[in-house]
Formats: structure tokens, sequence, C-alpha cells
């Protein structure tokens, strides 16, 4: 009995072990759509899975997976389909997400959009593998932004201040100077003395005009050697361009909450992600929300925006500056105003003040930063600073409103006074928002802006504290070359 027991053992020993019935390699192409692959008869495929595709010539493209059902698979192609043979072309399941090397290395690289190094530079040794689908940073575990990152511009230092860990909106429209004003940012941004600062630029859809601006900027400027540069180009696989943001956060995250770093994520032109969502919800045959961009379009960039920010018991953070072109103009467009929803505050450049040779043309009466207040005051920039930027605001848009009076009744009908606002509107676009490529420190930024105020006797100075008029009002003159007039006290 004990002989059999043992023999029958053995013989179970020696089964072939039973092979799996799913098949992870497929030639069930059904038909192609623009970017899409439609792959029938499928099993276990998950949703953002990693494809290879294995064309009949033998060359190779990566896909992702965007739905799955039982039996199909809908697979965006990265390097588009074109010469794809649907009865030939293999379909590789990787069973993973996307995921990019992350590394200190990758600062002053030049990547692909998904996170390839294409500058000829050594190879960059990874880290960590980390998968690009990130989340958005839990609410409980949030840090409240706390401090301001300089940027070296007037229009945002002084009066719609940059504040660590925000998400702050640039719109600009065609032919505007965006690029110029990023590469100026980007050059001159820092934050306190003795912290780590490193910046994460994402080029989406652009020419390779822009891109060889900014590569020749960085390089003549020095500042490549902080910047990781994704750089996604108009004529790259329109698919890619919905990884480069995702990607170049990733590294971002690495940075801030492994390193400790503090990361400045600039984003441009989230207008051509966007047109990427609607051409690949095109060729999925979606229903169309407004102007024919997806409905879910509002919940995909806010995954986008929602990842900046601090976390608690982290000394890294993530600020994000979105710059996006408003069709025609148009501030209600669906990009602009489902952005201007989720992040905090918008900087809005004016097309004419860049007629009028005003560089940056931002046109502060629309703009906001509605964290500004958290980055502010004593300690972090100056204690009149909120005075000094209300006061500022409310003279401008003084003096703006009487330009228009003044196109209908005539300069001649206004008082003194009035005389004074239009005048102040006129020095405040020349000396306060244009400063050509000039550096300007926060100090520099206030003195300048007494220096406008003290036109007005001080009576009209009621957004002010009468101890910082006391403080920082420049007396006669003090101010520069003419004489300062001032009013009673």
């Amino acid at each position: 009995m004990k002989e059999a027991a043992v023999l029958k053992e053995q013989a179970g020993s020696l089964k072939k072990p039973k092979l799996s019935l799913v098949r992870r390699e497929y030639r069930t192409i059904r038909n192609v759509a623009g970017p899409l692959l439609f792959v029938e008869n499928v099993h276990n495929v998950a949703y953002n899975e990693m494809v290879d595709i294995i064309c009949s010539d033998g060359s190779r493209r990566t896909g992702q997976v965007l739905e799955c059902t039982e039996k199909y698979a809908v697979v965006q192609v990265f390097e588009g389909t074109q010469g794809i043979d649907t009865q030939r072309t293999t379909i590789n399941f990787r069973e993973e997400v996307a995921k990019i090397d992350v590394s200190l290395d990758l600062l002053g690289r030049v990547l692909n959009g998904v996170g390839e190094p294409i500058d000829e530079g050594p190879k960059v040794v990874a880290e960590a593998r980390l998968p690009i689908t990130g989340a958005p940073i839990n609410p409980f575990s949030r840090e409240k932004p706390a401090d301001f990152i300089q940027t070296g511009i007037s229009a945002i230092d002084g009066l719609n201040t940059l504040v660590r860990g925000q998400k702050l909106p640039i719109f600009s429209g065609a032919g505007l100077p965006a690029n110029e004003l990023i590469a100026q940012i980007i050059r001159q941004a820092k934050v306190k003395t003795g912290e780590e600062f490193a910046i994460v630029f994402a080029a989406m859809g652009i020419t390779h005009r822009e891109a060889a601006f900014f590569r020749q900027d960085f390089e003549r400027t020095g500042a490549l050697e902080r910047v990781v540069f994704f750089l996604n180009l108009a004529d790259d696989p329109t698919i890619e361009r919905i990884l480069t943001p995702r990607c170049a956060l990733t590294v971002a995250e690495y940075l801030a909450f492994t390193h400790d770093m503090h990361i400045l994520v600039i984003l441009t032109d989230m207008t051509n992600y966007c047109e990427a969502l609607r051409e690949i919800s095109t060729a999925r045959e979606e229903v169309p929300g407004r102007r024919g961009y997806p409905g879910y379009m509002y919940t995909d960039l806010a995954t986008i925006y929602e990842r900046a920010g601090r976390i608690k018991g982290k000394k890294g953070s993530i600020t994000q500056l979105v710059i996006l072109t408003m069709p025609d103009d148009d501030i209600t467009h669906p990009i602009p105003d489902l952005t201007g929803y989720i992040t905090e505050g918008q900087i809005v450049l004016s097309r004419q003040l860049h007629r009028r040779g005003i560089f940056p043309p931002i046109d502060v009466l629309p703009c906001l930063s509605r964290l500004m207040n958290l980055g502010i005051g004593a300690g972090k920039t100056r204690e009149d600073h909120r005075n000094v930027a209300d006061q500022l605001y409310a003279a401008y848009a003084q003096g703006r409103d009487l330009r228009r009076l003044v196109s209908i009744i005539g300069e001649e009908a206004l008082s003194e006074l009035d005389r004074k606002y239009l005048k102040f509107a006129e020095d405040f676009e020349q000396r306060f928002i244009s400063q050509g490529e000039e550096n300007r420190e926060i100090e520099e930024t206030l003195r300048l802006a007494w220096e406008l105020l003290s036109t007005f006797p001080t009576s009209e100075l009621k957004r002010i504290k009468r101890e910082f008029i006391e403080k920082y009002l420049p007396r006669e003159g003090e101010a520069g070359e003419r004489p300062l007039i001032l009013g009673a006290r």
C-alpha cells in the first residue's frame, strides 16, 4: 500500500505544469482610427497598461490602453498608426503602466515628451522608476502654501505674488511674448538663500523655432543647469503630448518630496495639450462637450493641476506656472475658463500693452493671485507689501477709468487731481509694468511703487497705513530727479 502511494506521488510530480490559457500577444486588430487601435478578443487587460506594437516590417512602436472591456481594448499609439498592417501586426501587453526613470542627474538635461534624453549627453543612471499616473495630493495631507517665489517681474512680485505650492496660470494670446516672459522667469526665479531650487519645464506642441529659442536662451544664460527640460515638438506624435505634463510632474514630485527641493513646474502650452485631448476624443467617437472638447476635460486638467502643493512633514514644494494661449483672446473659452476654476488666480497678457511696446505686457486689472497674502508680509517680503499693492491697483484702476472719460469729454475738463491719476496710469505702465529684461528684487519693486505713489497727496493714499507712509514715502528730492509735492498729513 505504501509503495503504491509513493509511486503515485512520483508520477504526479512528473506531470507537466498547467499552462495559462490567457495570451498576452494578439493579432486581432479590428480597425485603426487616427492614433488609436481597436483590438478585440483580449483578456485581463488593464486601463493605462503599456503596450508594445510589433509591425509587420519588424519595427516597434509603443502604446497605452485608453479603454478596455471584457473583449475589446482601445490602444493609443505614441508614434502614430501610419503603415500598420491590421492582419500581421502583433500587440504585446506589458502588464505595467507608463513609468519614467527619475534621478538628480536629470537636472540640466533635455528630454523628449516621454522622458528620454535627446541632448546627446551621457546616459542617465536611474535612482528610481516611477509610474507617471500620479494622484492629486490628498487634501488632509496638504500643507498651506507659504513664502513667495521671486520672479524678478514687478507686475507679478508686487501685485500678483507667486507663492510656493500655488498653481497660477498665465493667459496669453497668439503673437504675444509669452515665451520671452517664460524664459525670463526661468532665468530669474529664486527662493530664499540656502534653499535648493530647481525648475521642471515642459513644452508641449511647440515649433522648432520656439524650441531653438528656449535651448539657446538657457545655454546662453546658464539657466539650463537647474532645469529639467521636457520637449514635445509640434510634429511629434500627438499622443506623446498627453504624457508630457505627467512625466514632468513625476520628476518634480521626486525632486521635491524625496530630495526636499522647491520645484517650479512650468507647463506650456496647455492649449496644445487640450487640442490633443480633443483629437483623441474625436477618434474614440465620444460625445463632444463645449466647442468639441471632451466633457471630461475639467477632470483631466484637474489631475494635472492638483499635483502642485506642499505636503505635511515634507520640506519640498511644487509650484505650477501654467501658460495657455486663449483662442481669439477669448478668456471665456473652455480652456482658460476651466483652468481658472481649478487654479488659484491668473496672469493676463494684454495685446494693447504689447502694441505699445511694453514688456512684459501684463494687464494687472484682470490679474489675481488668490494666495498672495500667504506669501507676503513681514519676514517674507516686507510689512507694507499688501497695502502698497492695494493702493497701486486702486490708483491704476482710477487712471484707466479716466482715460475712457477723456476720450469723451477731453482732458481739459479734468480736475488737477484727476490729471495726477491720469499721469500715474501712464507712468505705472511705462516704469512699473514695463521693465524689459531687468531683474528686479522685491525691494526694488516696492521702492519703485512708493516713488510712483509719492506723486499723490498723502490724503489720497487711503489704503496704506499711516505708519507705513511715514516710514517709506520718499521725501522731497529722494524719489528721483523731479521734486515731489506732498499734501498735508
